[in-house]
């Protein structure tokens, strides 16, 4: 049983998460979160911990938002785009167990600012050597390497924000970075 509660979207991710591993969760009902809805996800976090598991899409981005802005010090799980995908349609319910397994395996705990160091671990001119910016192909760049570092995606100053509130190391960049442009330079090759 996973100690945390699991916040999804609806009662289909709720079904796909009960498939893959013995969790409670608290459906948001989509992007319009109610205030009792997130009354429930604070009183939540305040017993046992949270875990945040929404679509990798724009709604699931704003619910994400919507409840680690109200609720600091979540965790959060994150899938592929086409780990959540079936006919067009993405979301967690797409996903095989698992994915789900494989997710919530490699959730990144957010640091709030008192826990925080001073500095970031990651600059943005290391965003923009690695081509994460201002790049031609940035946008896939970015995607490729938020799955390799387990943040999803995001655009460039999302992506900033993710590397420094998940504090991802200077090793694990490096060595994400290392793995994306082997990726990419074989995909170059065929």
């Amino acid at each position: 049983m996973i100690k945390e509660v699991i916040v999804v979207e609806g009662k289909d991710d709720t079904i796909a998460i009960k498939r893959a591993v013995e969790a409670d969760t608290i459906e948001t009902g989509g992007s319009a979160i109610g205030e009792a809805v997130l009354r429930r996800i604070e009183l939540a976090m305040e017993r046992r911990g949270i875990i945040i598991f929404t679509d990798p899409d724009h709604a699931g981005e704003r619910i994400r938002k919507i409840v680690a802005a109200r609720v600091p010090g979540c965790k959060h799980a994150f899938l592929a785009q086409e780990e959540a995908l079936y006919k067009g349609d993405i979301g967690v319910e797409n996903a095989s167990p698992e994915a789900i397994v494989r997710a919530l395996s490699n959730v990144r705990s957010e640091y709030t600012e008192e826990m925080q160091p001073s500095t970031p671990q990651i600059e943005w001119s290391d965003l923009v050597d690695a081509g994460l910016l201002v790049h031609p192909d940035a946008a896939r760049r970015r995607l490729l390497m938020g799955n390799l570092l387990g943040i999803g995606y995001a655009n460039g100053k999302q992506f900033f924000k993710r590397c420094t509130m998940f504090r991802i190391s200077a090793e694990e960049f490096g060595a994400a970075l290392a793995q994306m442009e082997e990726t990419l330079g074989q995909s170059e090759q065929d």
